[in-house]
């Protein structure tokens, strides 16, 4: 990875590293726009990062958890203890191996999730029609056709 300093001073270089920044802030804005229309009900990031990661990769155990989070189990399980008195998080016995316990998101925590998206998706569908021409959501379209190719190969 290559630093400022060591950034070439190619025609456009400059303004390339204007827009990249523009657009890191910007970025960072707009996620917390959405995570404040989402009022995900007094949940630490902790508790936020276990349930996106059991949503996205499915049952894991507490040590599984902490792993993938790089944390310590111990720390971990707080985290877990809280969201199980929650509601939001259940333990079932690993099929392979009934000594772990397996958790996953109860159907309280996955409404909250679809009310959670739903709350952001709404503010989001009502800023670009409030502040944007048809000609400007066809922009904004086409920019998102481009960050989907950004992300589809994070590593040119």
């Amino acid at each position: 990875m290559m630093n400022t300093d060591e950034r070439p001073n190619e025609p456009g270089a400059a303004r390339t590293l204007a827009l990249v920044r523009d657009f890191r802030i910007l970025i960072g804005q707009l996620k917390r726009w959405l995570r404040e229309e989402a009022r995900p009900g007094g949940l630490t990031p902790a508790q936020i990062a276990v349930i996106s990661r059991l949503e996205r990769g499915g049952p894991l155990t507490v040590t599984g958890l902490a792993r993938a989070e790089g944390l310590r189990p111990q720390s971990m399980g707080a985290t877990v203890a809280a969201l199980q008195m929650a509601g939001l998080v259940a333990g079932s016995a690993d099929p392979a191996d009934g000594r772990q316990t397996l958790l996953s998101l109860t159907d309280a925590c996955r409404k909250l999730i679809a009310g959670n998206r739903a709350a952001r998706e709404d503010w989001l569908f009502q800023a670009v029609r409030a502040r944007f021409t048809p000609a400007e959501q066809q922009e904004l379209a086409n920019a998102v056709a481009l960050l989907k190719r950004l992300i589809d190969d994070p590593h040119p």
